[in-house]
């Protein structure tokens, strides 16, 4: 009696390999999609958690940073002396958080449509302006 060996022949392996190849291109793109969405709704949250902070060292110190004094304020006090005195920080119990694409967010004291600051991320291309990924989130400068 004759030993038969069973497995898999070359052209088996190369149809399997084949088949996972097209659903890996199938199922790949709308993973990596999901990925950017969340990256996206990430960084607004951040951006609302940064204002929430930042009114509440205005209810403390009277005034929103300068340009100058950035969004490190939260972190240390300002260098006027009325500041200083009224400052309760830090404001942030961690660092600065950097924004999903690990650029820092931008902060400026000229806010679009009536705000009073412009707080947001630059996207994933890291530029000013941009649309889908790309396009900047959260409170946009005046034009």
């Amino acid at each position: 009696m004759r030993n038969k060996q069973h497995g898999f022949t070359l052209l088996e392996m190369l149809v399997v390999l084949v088949i996972i190849g097209l659903l890996a291109g199938l199922v790949g793109p709308r993973i990596f999609g999901n990925v950017d969405k969340a990256k996206i709704q990430t960084a607004d949250i951040q951006i609302k958690q940064l204002k929430g902070t930042l009114q509440a060292l205005r209810l403390d110190i009277g005034r929103l940073p300068t340009n100058e004094e950035g969004l490190s304020v939260l972190q240390t006090p300002p260098n006027d002396e009325v500041g200083k005195k009224l400052w309760k920080g830090p404001y942030l119990e961690e660092s600065m958080p950097l924004d999903p694409w690990n650029n820092p967010y931008q902060y400026s004291t000229s806010g679009a449509n009536g705000q009073a600051f412009a707080l947001y991320s630059l996207g994933a291309d890291g530029q000013l302006g941009g649309s889908d990924n790309n396009a900047d989130i959260g409170y946009l400068p005046a034009q």
